[in-house]
């Protein structure tokens, strides 16, 4: 068990700018020149949102008490003090928002259904208003030519059903079954293309581990248990849309990060190994039967105690695609704590740009993160993320975020050569589409390419969108 000091300082690397150099905005990354007919002409593009993120909307029309909703309410658990209670207003402004969407040339919109607007108490009795904002919002996308994509689980687990352990309990098992098996009944006649997860490691490490993010536990246990859950609901989640939907296209999304080893000394090779594991590995090898990564992380064995019978089996599924989201590379070094064997940036290069969240700029990163994770026997990816935040200043209506333009021109340069290399990439979806609530962050980073007036909720077209809907009029 980690001691109050280990936590104290896991908790304060995790978080942003822990050991991030001085912000540096005057170097930009190679400019490439692409072209969206590159890609192919059946390529989805799109843009992800988060329900909690940009919905608002938190006590209206029976939504029930999100772990979010409770954690944000504690300010100083966000660094500005904000919570998503209104947030983006995405749950009154959807019609706007999706027909930005469609001015800019988009044809998917990636959101998640917030579990407590469908099932206030986490099971049981289904609120109708919830299921019919989500109805309007999906005919709203089918109208404007956008084809939904739905993700079950974007972190807002309901409150309810963490007062009785959440991910920790293993009875989450079929809470989460009732869940996907609700919305895949009421959405599935119109909606094919799903997800089961977003970034199942961090709503995890940082929620029951780390402590930063909802619900804001520090216990090893309690993380080992919500891995072992969280990866067997990941793969029965995949079994119930295929078995109620069975024209769907499923899939999961991972956060990762390509591992670079400060130095190439074995000690730092070896560390980069084990967070390669924690990073990359931890969730994706039990789809295919290979188990968690014990091999270079010994303490996973310790799920050996929250094991039944038949799980290890019932971990298994073949996804029809694996979602990657890639936002930086990592740089590998020695510790005695799994969270901070990390720098988020080459602490070497007098070169790096970096992100206002303190991330290192690294195109190639994405390319060798794809190439790492096609190792897998996966059917196709779709990069189901990938966006930066910069600071943003509007001026007479307009924001001119040359960095962030040219963020995507390069990250997509290197997907387009990881495509062109033969892995079967199908998509690409841009976080994100309005600025929103980022999660402990609260409102100060902007990773939209529509601006967000929170204080009206206007909205602006930035030059990172306008880009976009030139990119892609073709």
């Amino acid at each position: 068990m980690l001691t109050r000091a280990e936590f104290l300082k896991l908790s304060a690397l995790a978080a942003v700018g822990a050991l991030i150099m001085p912000q540096k905005l005057n170097a930009l990354v190679k400019e490439e020149i692409l072209k969206s007919s590159d890609f192919g002409k059946d390529f989805i593009w799109g843009t992800a949102t988060g329900a909690y993120q940009i919905e608002g909307a938190w006590n209206e029309d029976g939504k029930g008490l999100s772990i979010w909703d409770v954690f944000t309410q504690h300010g100083r658990n966000i660094k500005d003090g904000n919570n998503g209670n209104i947030a983006a207003d995405f749950y009154h402004k959807y019609k706007t928002d999706i027909e930005i969407l469609k001015s800019l040339n988009f044809n998917a919109f990636r959101y998640s259904i917030s579990w407590t607007r469908i099932l206030p108490e986490g099971t049981g009795t289904i609120n109708q208003k919830g299921i019919d904002f989500y109805n309007r919002v999906i005919d709203t996308c089918l109208e404007n030519n956008i084809t939904p994509w739905i993700n079950l689980y974007h972190w807002d687990l309901p409150q309810e059903l963490e007062k009785q352990g959440g991910w920790a309990n293993r009875d989450i098992i079929s809470w989460f079954g009732e869940y996907a098996e609700i919305c895949a009944k009421n959405f599935g006649d119109r909606v094919k293309n799903w997800l089961v997860f977003n970034e199942p490691l961090t709503f995890t490490s940082l929620g029951y581990l780390a402590g930063i993010h909802a619900p804001g536990h520090h216990s090893l246990n309690k993380f080992l248990a919500s891995v072992h859950h969280v990866a067997l609901c990941q793969a029965s989640g995949g079994k119930i849309l295929k078995s109620i939907i069975p024209d769907s296209y499923v899939g999961t999304t991972f956060s990762c990060s390509y591992v670079d080893p400060k130095k190439a000394k074995n000690k730092f090779v070896r560390a980069s190994e084990r967070l390669d594991a924690l990073l990359n590995r931890l969730f994706i090898e039990p789809l295919y039967g290979m188990g968690y990564p014990t091999d270079a992380l010994p303490f996973l064995k310790r799920i050996e105690k929250f094991t039944e019978p038949g799980d290890m089996e019932n971990l298994k599924f073949d996804f029809d695609f694996i979602g990657l989201q890639n936002y930086f590379r990592v740089i590998g070094r020695p510790s005695l704590i799994p969270f901070v064997w990390a720098n988020r940036v080459n602490p070497d290069s007098e070169e790096t740009l970096l992100t206002e969240m303190g991330w290192e700029v690294y195109p190639e990163g994405i390319y060798k993160i794809i190439k790492r994770f096609n190792k897998y026997p996966v059917k196709d990816f779709i990069i189901s993320e990938n966006g930066a935040s910069f600071p943003d200043v509007l001026e007479n209506g307009a924001i001119h975020d040359k960095h962030r333009t040219e963020y995507f021109k390069c990250y997509l340069s290197q997907v387009l050569r990881a495509k062109n290399e033969g892995i079967n990439i199908k998509g690409y979806f841009a976080w994100t589409l309005v600025d929103n609530f980022e999660w402990a962050e609260g409102f100060r980073p902007r990773f939209g390419i529509v601006y967000n007036d929170f204080a009206t909720q206007q909205r602006y077209i930035k030059d990172s969108g306008f880009w976009f809907q030139n990119f892609l009029k073709d």
